[in-house]
């Protein structure tokens, strides 16, 4: 998630402090992404070198809010219009490693499966727990942990996916030292790619 758009989400409601942006982004995604303040005092400060936020001068407070400005608008606005792409949200680390693993020799794969499914298991059960806890009018939340729940049910069918690849290839013979590259045994990790 682009912490920058969600800030100029937040500020298009009107003008809030640094704080205050913090706890509607919190609210918003039913406190299932942290975002330090820290965080959030950065991207404004580079969202203002972009000119897309300004300080709200309103005097004495010390804790001066923040707009949007024309720019910022506009950006936000062009965020709006465009479908996120699935290619950009980064690396998998999951993916990778267990990609890694299967041609590692001494690396015991169906451990690592194991060990994720059981956090991951873990993850579901707190994020549904906290999901029957909101308001069924927070409909910002709701979403927000229904994508959690859904993602990481796909996540537990994939990694049942991969611990049956894996099995499967335990099964192949080996081939021979005289065989020729017609018969090579495929690798296991590009069946998870």
């Amino acid at each position: 998630m682009s912490v920058k758009h969600a800030l100029l989400a937040l500020l298009s409601r009107g003008p809030s402090t640094t704080y205050q942006l913090k706890k509607d982004f919190d609210h918003t995604t039913g406190q299932t992404w942290p975002l330090n303040i820290g965080q959030v005092s950065t991207t404004l400060q580079r969202l203002a070198r972009d000119e897309f936020v300004q300080r709200d001068d309103v005097g004495d407070s010390g804790a001066d809010p923040w707009q949007l400005t024309a720019t910022g608008r506009l950006e936000l606005e062009d965020w709006w219009s465009r479908p996120v792409d699935r290619e950009q949200r980064g690396r998998d680390e999951l993916i990778m490693k267990l990609a890694l693993a299967v041609e590692t020799p001494g690396v015991d794969v169906t451990v690592l499966v194991q060990r994720q499914r059981s956090a991951m298991q873990q993850v579901l059960h707190d994020v549904t727990r906290v999901r029957r806890a909101v308001a069924q009018e927070d409909l910002a939340a709701r979403l927000v942990l229904d994508s959690h729940i859904f993602t990481t049910e796909a996540e537990l069918r994939w990694l049942d996916a991969v611990e049956g690849e894996v099995e499967k290839a335990r099964m192949l013979p080996v081939p021979s030292s005289s065989a020729t590259s017609a018969t090579v045994v495929p690798v296991p990790a590009k069946s998870i790619r």
